[in-house]
């Protein structure tokens, strides 16, 4: 079929074998879904994106989001990323808001997060497609079976910043070994919770912190 081009630098840390079985089982589902005359988001392209600008003995830190945003043309493939001529979102204007009070970074006036993923971030989705309009749409297509695997696996690599933003994300814990890796929880950024407990969190400069503990540079967090 090859439907979906899964980045090749990840075959081996996820098995091959593992990888093979869940493609063939995703692009099954992909060419049904194709004639139910449905629109995906990201582009199919994109729906890798994050794991293509990010090798798996790099990724420093890894920010989790649920699902790709449903809007026309809003997802690019990277958790809470939109590209450059799309309207900020409000969860990213949230994430915006916290980095200015945290660390004096000015807002941006756009959403697009590649240049966190070229410093080794994972901007990694639970779930990676999503039909036009429709949240969490493919919440049970089978998308967490690869993502709970990339969350173990690198978990096992160790020496790892995980970023976890709401009740979604924050059911992946059971995934990783706190002894090994760093764990950062708070409240999604949406504008139902972000003053939960988001707002003051002041996870940019902690990930930085972290970082230069483990020997590692830190994250430029401003977009350009």
């Amino acid at each position: 079929m090859n439907i979906l081009h899964f980045p090749d630098n990840w075959l081996e840390p996820l098995g091959k074998g593992f990888c093979q079985d869940f493609l063939e089982e995703i692009e099954s589902k992909f060419l049904k879904l194709s004639t139910e005359d449905v629109v995906i988001f990201p582009p199919i392209p994109s729906i890798f994106r994050a794991l293509e600008l990010v090798r798996f003995n790099e990724v420093k830190v890894l920010i989790l989001g649920q699902d790709p945003y449903h809007g026309f043309r809003q997802a690019n493939g990277l958790s809470f990323s939109v590209n450059k001529e799309i309207m900020i979102p409000p969860s990213l204007k949230n994430i915006f808001l916290e980095l200015k009070n945290d660390l004096n970074i000015p807002i941006s006036k756009h959403g697009d997060l590649t240049s966190w993923a070229q410093q080794k971030i994972l901007l990694l989705n639970s779930i990676l497609t999503v039909e036009q309009g429709k949240p969490n749409s493919h919440k049970e297509l089978g998308w967490d079976k690869l993502t709970n695997k990339i969350i173990s696996q690198l978990s096992n690599r160790g020496n790892m910043i995980f970023v976890l933003w709401g009740k979604t994300a924050q059911k992946k814990y059971h995934l990783i070994d706190s002894k090994e890796n760093k764990i950062l929880s708070a409240p999604h950024p949406s504008p139902l919770s972000a003053y939960r407990g988001f707002f003051g969190c002041k996870h940019f400069s902690e990930i930085n912190k972290i970082l230069i503990e483990n020997g590692s540079s830190e994250i430029d967090w401003g977009l350009d």
